[in-house]
């Protein structure tokens, strides 16, 4: 028994359960009678909680760290401990995924242009129906301000399909310097290869077997599956398509990001171009910076690096 809550509780046991005087009972468990008798003054914090609850059940698969964020924009003043306090307290915690194997050695840093367009990726995933029909999702990320570009459903998603929805996006945003993907069929398809040629592109293919060479839209994929598609029963296509374009916008604009300082992308992108205009002295980047961290303290780092993404 350490905390004073442990200790007023022993108190009372030995009080109600033994009739001991109150002087006794906190000679045996150890507590200061002054400890005993307080009572707290400390408000109750309903308002708080309240709304604590209603951005965890909207936000179901949030933590405390970005449920605090988004109450700091609504203007709450609290600290993060007491936003964590009362999270436990109100039993909000989200079951955690089970542990993965972390690789052994080292991870050299992939220099990329601390720039929007500098590197895309893109990767499918899959999902069904409520009526147990499967589709895919076709993701695509921008590496650098972690911005989801494109998150486009179908039930069957060709390499022509995908070289149009670039275009589209390529009409919207400017051309990539690099795009980065696996060798499915429909990503090294002649449609695929024509393409890049056509637009000057340079198209990277990571490794057979290592999807971490392509960790950025695979991290993209485990939030969406997370976040929405463990959480969505989809009627349709077309439902499919509304809900992901609400979630694709509310990724961009409202979701704090971690790796991004718990930013939202879109906040993250517009201060990168501002940094990156020489009309404004006071903000200066360099000109490239690693989008994946380098090996931590204490690894080696004489093995030769692996092939990286």
């Amino acid at each position: 028994m350490v905390r004073p809550v442990a200790k007023r509780a022993a108190v009372a046991h030995l009080q109600a359960g033994l009739g001991l005087s109150e002087r006794r009972a906190c000679r045996i468990a150890g507590a200061d009678r002054k400890m005993v008798r307080y009572r707290s003054r400390r408000p109750d914090d309903t308002a708080l909680r309240g709304r604590l609850r209603d951005l965890a059940n909207e936000r179901r698969r949030f933590g405390y760290r970005r449920l605090f964020v988004l109450l700091r924009r609504e203007g709450e003043p609290s600290g993060i401990n007491r936003i964590y306090r009362l999270y436990r307290e109100e039993g909000l915690s989200v079951r955690k995924r089970r542990a993965r194997r972390k690789a052994v050695g080292t991870r050299a840093p992939i220099l990329v242009a601390a720039h929007a367009n500098a590197r895309w990726s893109l990767d499918f995933v899959h999902d069904q129906f409520g009526c147990g029909r499967r589709f895919r999702i076709l993701n695509i990320v921008d590496d650098v301000t972690r911005e989801c570009l494109g998150a486009i459903p179908d039930t069957s998603i060709s390499g022509r399909r995908v070289a149009r929805e670039l275009s589209a996006i390529i009409a919207q945003r400017g051309k990539p310097g690099m795009i980065v993907s696996d060798n499915g069929t429909e990503l090294t398809s002649n449609a695929i290869l024509n393409w890049c040629a056509e637009y000057r592109i340079e198209w990277h293919y990571i490794a057979p077997g290592k999807p971490m060479q392509n960790g950025f839209v695979e991290s993209f994929n485990g939030r969406m599956r997370d976040e929405l598609l463990n959480e969505t029963l989809f009627h349709g296509l077309a439902h499919a398509r509304a809900v992901l374009a609400r979630w694709r916008e509310d990724y961009n604009t409202q979701r704090p990001h971690s790796a991004l300082g718990y930013q939202t992308p879109a906040t993250f992108a517009k201060h990168l171009t501002t940094a990156a205009n020489p009309n404004t002295p006071s903000l200066t980047n360099s000109v490239y910076r690693p989008v994946a961290h380098p090996a931590p303290n204490g690894v080696s780092t004489h093995r030769t690096p692996g092939p990286t993404g």
